[in-house]
């Protein structure tokens, strides 16, 4: 409630799930926002699969390995879509010197700190995607047919890593960037992509301008286009 302080707050929250996992108050909600590490993950490793591995007419023999089966250029487009999150943090750390926002790293440093040792091969993301014991055997969602009396395997682009990612993950942080003239060409590849395959339409001409836009979570949604007004009404500052 209004009043309390974050200590108490974390008391509380702790008390109620017991003595682990140990919890550790974030900076504020917006780094929390960014460090939406699944908005990265997901939608960016399904359109690195898929463009180098089209669905065939009759689908998957088996469903493809999620993790496993990330290529290099899949590994480098993390990297990239991660580095324009951290320049967007940059500049608004500039912008905003008061805020803080050392809860946003990039997605290399998340998949250390959460993994460690069950990680074989550190030396890049894509090693670290396909050595990571953790994701052995995770496969891309998919929806089974019988075809010819064979089980068959075809991308299912109403799941999660799709309806939620995109719109109330990867939307919201690229929305952010758009008020603050960041700009996101590896992320904009990885949503034209997903929205495409959705059959939506979210970003257009460059813009979150789409016909379904409001769908989503992006501030833009809620009438947000001046980058000082949503940080002051969300008091993120």
């Amino acid at each position: 409630k209004e009043g309390d302080t974050v200590e108490e707050v974390a008391g509380t929250l702790q008390n109620m799930i017991g003595r682990l996992p140990m919890l550790q108050p974030a900076a504020n909600f917006l780094a929390v926002t960014m460090m939406n590490i699944n908005s990265v993950w997901h939608p960016t490793i399904s359109y690195g699969f898929y463009r180098s591995n089209p669905v065939p007419a009759d689908g998957f023999d088996e469903p493809p390995l999620f993790y496993q089966g990330a290529d290099e250029y899949t590994g480098e487009k993390l990297d990239k879509v991660s580095n324009e999150v951290l320049e967007l943090k940059g500049v608004l750390e500039k912008r905003y010197p008061s805020l803080d926002l050392k809860d946003c790293h990039h997605v290399s440093e998340w998949m250390l700190r959460s993994y460690g040792d069950d990680i074989g091969d550190k030396s890049s993301i894509y090693k670290m995607l396909i050595t990571n014991k953790g994701y052995r055997g995770l496969t891309h969602p998919m929806i089974e047919k019988e075809i010819d009396g064979k089980k068959k395997y075809f991308p299912n682009y109403k799941y999660r890593y799709f309806t939620e990612d995109i719109p109330c993950g990867l939307i919201v942080t690229r929305g952010i960037a758009e008020m603050a003239g960041v700009a996101t060409p590896h992320m904009d590849d990885v949503i034209m992509w997903c929205q495409e395959v959705m059959g939506k339409e979210y970003l257009k001409d460059g813009k979150l301008a789409g016909k379904d836009l409001g769908e989503t979570r992006a501030p833009q949604h809620y009438g947000f286009t001046d980058l000082n007004t949503f940080m002051n009404v969300n008091r993120y500052i």
